[in-house]
């Protein structure tokens, strides 16, 4: 199965997904900010990373644009708990998310977005 990079400052979030992720057969690793997160994909490059949009210091827009800018073929996913507002979701696309995810989510989207976003 995959190496997925998972970088979220809401520690149930993580856990949540990698719950969820694990129970595929996925590989997890996790950062709690998108310094760490970046800090991890340029050590080892995951098959794909989930971001969180609105976190402290590097957030996951800066976080997808470097990805996106550094490793050509970085596949990620963006996901935010913002509402009443898609452009965050429209604007994470723009700097080369793959898929965009609004919080909260099922297991059942989560598997789905994930699953395509590997196979394409």
């Amino acid at each position: 199965m995959a190496n997925i990079l998972i970088v979220d400052d809401d520690a149930p979030t993580r856990a949540v997904l990698r719950d969820i992720l694990e129970e595929d057969g996925h590989e997890i690793r996790e950062a709690a900010d998108g310094q760490v997160g970046l800090a991890l994909y340029r050590k080892t490059p995951a098959d794909l990373v989930i971001t969180d949009i609105l976190m402290p210091g590097r957030d996951g827009m800066e976080v997808t644009l470097a990805l996106t800018r550094e490793f050509l073929d970085a596949r990620v996913i963006a996901m935010t708990g913002a509402t009443g507002d898609q452009n965050f979701l429209n604007v994470a696309k723009l700097f080369g998310a793959r898929r965009v995810i609004q919080k909260p989510f099922t297991p059942d989207i989560i598997r789905r977005v994930v699953r395509f976003t590997l196979d394409h």
